[in-house]
């Protein structure tokens, strides 16, 4: 079994920043790309950033210049640092990994998320 772990997430007054993490635990070989998502109400859950296991990240044009994503492979957490916060940005946080475990003599790939995490811009 795997498990994504979020923390981080809050109240923040537009301008400030959040850091957001991701623990992935359990049966895991390896972790190939992680992401993080988001999904205000009424809306679709969209893109925010993703980060491959060699490090190549992606942006959604929304927040490109304000958020940063990495990861610690040897922690098997993914970050997500958010800076001048908009109102715009709250939503609920999801993580996502693809990960590869082994079991019975055999690799298999999953892909997983996590509960969320709620993030609120107000003032």
């Amino acid at each position: 079994q795997v498990q994504l772990v979020e923390s981080g997430g809050g109240l923040v007054q537009p301008g400030g920043s959040l850091r957001l993490s991701c623990a992935a635990s359990g049966s895991i070989f390896k972790i190939n790309a992680m992401g993080w998502y988001r999904q205000a109400p009424g809306k679709e859950r969209e893109l925010v950033a993703t980060i491959t296991s060699g490090g190549s990240t992606n942006y959604a044009d929304s927040v490109k210049g304000r958020f940063t994503i990495s990861r610690d492979n040897a922690k098997n957490t993914v970050y997500l640092e958010m800076n001048s916060l908009k109102p715009g940005d709250t939503a609920v946080y999801y993580c996502n990994a693809e990960i590869v475990s082994f079991s019975g003599g055999y690799y298999y790939s999953n892909d997983y998320w996590a509960r969320g995490t709620q993030v609120t811009v107000s003032s």
